[in-house]
């Protein structure tokens, strides 16, 4: 090979160097490109010139894969993070949040219990129950407007990954196109589809992998694709079957089907933060304030019935609250629904529920479980010969009017998701508040004697007694071996007498434990203590002026167990201020650790493929000195040859 050919050579390979790295330094800057490097090689086995062998796009998937699932686990605590430390603020706000207006409430009480008849007492109750009602629906109406967020950003995200699918699918085309024309690397259209491979892991966490040939394959967790070689394949926000509020994401499948996803198939990228934070935090936080304002609403009313208001009648519901949600699936093969309503309080949950009709029989399960509730709630039926189950505080009633039910029929129940918003406070007439006992009973106790009769509460529809009752005690050896005691109620003819809920076997004579609840025609008294033998109780139904019973036992429900029994209000609002604390710090704990994973791959990354302008210019230089050196080869041939000629 002659002087001038290995020169021109050099040359040509040269300008290919500069060219390439010109193109480094001119897309520095350019998000997910890949630096390139120009590989040499000898134009033949024995030498004399040079050629270009490749561009080659410094790009290692390995590396690359690592810190797309990386990405995606970061953007999905992200997107949880951003919706929780919203959470997080609402609840433990001193002024905004439901502690103080709580406190407040009930420090209204105290000062109806000092003066029950006070209308600047009454009205103060009125004012502060007002408030904190109102409080409880704006918390309500907080949370209803994140779930609609949620819902937006669902769509919003679903709609990136369809486009983002799509121009992946049309890249697949073009590379396999323009490698089959030129038979040379597309290294821009590569970088456009890494690149777009590392934006979708953002949003959703998808698996690659690559056909012969180099094409993209992606999937999703569940193994169902979404990019297969030419061809995309959509994913669909939807109103969710069982709860038409809720945005789900549903697959458009090859057979042209389309299948609502569970919403646990998405746990990485925005699209699964927003999907964990609205399953794990947010519906959590709107059932437990739901269950909060049900106890306040039912605890309070309840006790407020016991009561007697200024006019001498019976005291009514205090507040207004709503009643269960139940949803019939819209894929039920019937038209069969379910209403409910609430059968105790103090035993709903913060669960939801599914109910599935399945060999002629109702599978109660809690929703996202599939495991049944243990023991199984029993179908019975009510007056009008409707079928219903009872458990966990509510009674359901199927209703078949518009068709019998069917096989495989779902239906979706919510006791205390939406009951917030619904909380009302309904006495504005300041004489009707009952802070005098309606109701009571006077013991008369020998030495030595502790019994009490607390807890005294009336049922709807109770019989107001016109003349006092007298209960008389009297304790046997027996008895007394037994911690026992025998009551004898004296109540008149035609009374119902309950223990425990159930007829005794002699109901003129009963015999009683502390701990026990005794009723007379709807009028209850739980007993305590150790009484003697002769001790006496007297039910009257006649208060004396100024009466504050009722006002005292509305107030002692500050420390009640009127959530699930067992808490206080005070104590279930900490509870909840605490879970979500303790959830928003453990989210940003995750964050921030995956945050520094996340950082050091991608310095691992733009190591190899990323753009160092100090090596660019350096390499700038030496391809320069390349370039001059082969001219002056090529101009060292020149005058060779020139010399040569004169010579001749």
């Amino acid at each position: 090979m002659s002087l001038f050919s290995t020169g021109l050579s050099g040359l040509s390979a040269a300008q290919v160097a500069l060219q390439t790295t010109s193109t480094n330094i001119s897309n520095v800057y350019t998000p997910g490109y890949n630096r390139q490097i120009t590989q040499l090689g000898e134009t033949s086995p024995s030498g004399g010139g040079v050629q270009v062998n490749d561009i080659e796009r410094q790009f290692n998937q390995y590396i690359a894969s690592q810190l797309n699932e990386s990405s995606s686990r970061s953007s999905a605590l992200q997107a949880y993070d951003t919706q929780v430390s919203q959470l997080d603020n609402l609840l433990a706000d001193g002024e905004a949040g439901l502690a103080p207006l709580m406190q407040s409430f009930f420090s209204s009480l105290e000062d109806l219990s000092g003066a029950p008849s006070d209308p600047a007492a009454r009205q103060g109750l009125i004012g502060s129950a007002d408030t904190l009602t109102a409080q409880f629906r704006a918390f309500d109406s907080y949370l209803d407007d994140m779930q609609s967020g949620i819902n937006g950003q669902v769509r919003d995200e679903v709609t990136q990954i369809n486009n983002t699918t799509e121009q992946l699918a049309k890249l697949n085309r073009q590379i396999s196109l323009t490698q089959a024309k030129t038979g040379e690397v597309p290294n821009n259209l590569l970088n456009q589809r890494d690149n777009l491979v590392a934006g979708l892991s953002e949003r959703i966490d998808v698996k690659l992998s690559i056909q012969d040939g180099g094409t993209y394959n992606l999937t999703m967790a569940n193994g169902q694709p979404l990019v297969a070689g030419n061809n995309s394949y959509s994913l669909e926000a939807v109103p969710s079957s069982s709860d038409p509020t809720r945005t789900v994401v549903a697959y458009n499948d090859p057979g042209g089907s389309t299948i609502e996803l569970a919403e646990s198939t998405f746990e990485g990228g925005t699209l699964g933060g927003l999907m964990t934070f609205r399953s794990e935090t947010l519906d959590k936080t709107q059932n437990q304030v739901g269950q909060m304002a049900l106890a306040l609403a039912e605890g309070f009313n309840e006790q407020h019935r016991a009561g007697q208001d200024l006019n001498g009648a019976q005291g009514q519901d205090f507040f207004a609250i709503g009643s269960p949600s139940v949803f019939s699936n819209e894929r039920n093969a019937s038209g069969a629904s379910f209403s409910a309503e609430f059968s105790a309080f103090s035993a709903v949950t913060t669960s939801d529920y599914q109910i599935k009709y399945e060999s002629g029989d109702f599978v109660v399960s809690r929703a996202g479980s599939k495991t049944p509730l243990d023991p199984q709630p029993t179908a019975g039926t009510d007056a009008g010969s409707n079928t219903t189950l009872s458990f966990d505080g509510m009674t359901l009633t199927l209703d078949e009017s518009s068709g019998a039910i069917a096989e495989g029929d779902t239906f979706l129940i919510q006791p205390t998701r939406n009951l917030a918003g619904q909380l009302e406070n309904v006495i504005d007439d300041t004489s009707k508040i009952a802070a005098s006992a309606h109701v009571q009973v006077t013991p008369s106790l020998k030495a030595g004697s502790t019994l009490a009769a607390s807890s005294v509460t009336i049922e709807d529809g109770f019989t107001l007694p016109t003349t006092s009752i007298q209960m008389d005690i009297s304790i046997s050896a027996a008895d007394a071996a037994n911690d026992a005691f025998t009551l004898s109620p004296n109540a008149p003819a035609g009374s119902q007498v309950l223990v425990n809920g159930e007829v005794p076997a002699d109901p003129s004579s009963v015999k009683l434990s502390a701990g026990d609840t005794l009723s007379i025609d709807g009028i209850s008294m739980t007993f305590s203590g150790k009484p003697v033998d002769g001790d006496t109780l007297t039910l009257s139904s006649d208060p004396a002026s100024g009466d504050n019973r009722n006002a005292l036992a509305l107030q002692s429900l500050q420390q009640g167990g009127l959530v699930e029994g067992k808490a206080s209000l005070s104590e279930a609002y900490a509870s909840l201020v605490s879970d979500v604390g303790n959830r928003t710090n453990v989210v940003q704990a995750n964050l921030s650790a995956q945050s520094v994973l996340t950082e050091q791959l991608t310095a691992v990354q733009q190591s190899e493929s990323g753009v160092n302008l100090d090596e660019e210019a350096a390499n700038l230089i030496r391809f320069q000195q390349f370039y001059q050196a082969n001219a002056k080869v090529i101009q060292t041939g020149s005058t060779l040859l020139d010399t040569i000629l004169g010579i001749r």
